[in-house]
């Protein structure tokens, strides 16, 4: 993590890889982040396997703020 990124956060809104979803993952870091996602792409759209593909979109459409 660089200097000009502590005291930020990572933002995933769900919606931007799955149309429609209100969920949004907020944590500290990348991994804490996709821990996050990964739960919740099981417990609600049924996705058990997170692919080289779905893992670059997500990771395209993370915000740090």
């Amino acid at each position: 993590m660089s200097a000009h990124e502590i005291g930020k956060q990572k933002r995933f809104p769900c919606g931007a890889v799955v149309p429609g979803c209100q969920f949004e993952a907020i944590a500290a870091t990348e991994d804490e982040l996709m821990k996050k996602v990964a739960s919740h792409a099981a417990a609600v759209h049924a996705i058990t396997e997170v692919t080289p593909a779905l893992a670059a979109q997500v990771k395209a459409a993370i915000k740090t703020e």
